[in-house]
C-alpha cells in the first residue's frame, strides 16, 4: 500500500514538473518579437564583462557628442548689431561778406569855386561833399546890386542847386531869364569839383 502512495506521488510530481516546464516554453514562445529582439540585441551587443552603465566608456563618448551636435543645432544664433553709417555733415556755408560801401567820385568836404562874371556881378558858390557826393551848394556870391537881379537870382539858385545835386556835376540845365547866371553857376561849381575829385 505505501508503496501505491508513493508511485502515485511520483506521477504526480512528475504530471507537476512536466505541466510547470509546458508552461515555462510556451510563455518563452509567447513573448513578442519586438521583447525578444531588443533582449537578443541587447545582450548581442553587449559585450561580456563590459561595462553596462550607459554614462561611461565609449558609450558616453557617442551620446555626449550627439547631445552637443543636437544642443549647438537648436542653439539660436546670436543677433548681430548693425552698426549705422555715420552720417556726414555738411560744411557750414561761408558767411557772405558784406559789400564794400560804394565810394562816390569826390572826397567829403567843401570846396569853394573861383569867382565867375555873370554880367551884372559874380558868382561864387561852395560844394558840400558828403558820402562822395554832392549834397548842397552854397552861394557865397551872387548878383544882387539891382532889384531885377535879386528877384531873379532868388528864383534860380534854387533850380541851379537842386540840378546840381541831381546831376552830380556842374552840367546843369540853364535857368531861362538867368542865363547869365546860369553859366557863371556852372563855371564856379565846376572848378570847386575839380577840387573835390577823389
Amino acid at each position: 500500500m505505501k508503496k501505491f502512495i508513493f508511485s502515485i506521488g511520483i506521477i504526480l510530481a512528475s504530471g507537476l514538473y512536466a505541466v510547470f516546464a509546458n508552461q515555462n516554453s510556451s510563455a518563452v514562445a509567447i513573448l513578442p518579437p519586438s521583447v525578444a529582439g531588443t533582449s537578443d540585441t541587447t545582450s548581442a551587443s553587449t559585450p561580456v564583462g563590459a561595462n553596462a552603465n550607459p554614462s561611461s566608456g565609449s558609450g558616453s563618448g557617442s551620446s555626449s557628442g550627439a547631445s552637443a551636435a543636437i544642443a549647438a543645432a537648436t542653439k539660436p544664433a546670436p543677433a548681430t548689431t548693425q552698426t549705422p553709417a555715420p552720417v556726414s555733415t555738411p560744411a557750414p556755408a561761408p558767411a557772405p561778406k558784406p559789400a564794400p560801401a560804394p565810394t562816390g567820385q569826390y572826397k567829403d568836404g567843401t570846396y569853394t569855386g573861383s569867382a565867375a562874371d555873370a554880367y551884372y556881378g559874380t558868382v561864387q558858390v561852395a560844394a558840400v561833399i558828403s558820402g562822395g557826393k554832392i549834397t548842397d551848394v552854397k552861394f557865397l556870391q551872387y548878383p544882387d546890386t539891382h532889384s531885377t537881379s535879386v528877384f531873379i537870382n532868388q528864383q534860380a539858385m534854387p533850380y541851379l542847386t537842386q540840378e546840381a545835386v541831381q546831376a552830380q556835376s556842374a552840367n546843369v540845365n540853364i535857368v531861362s531869364g538867368a542865363t547869365e547866371t546860369s553859366m557863371a553857376f556852372q563855371k564856379s561849381l565846376g572848378s570847386a569839383l575839380v577840387q573835390a575829385k577823389a
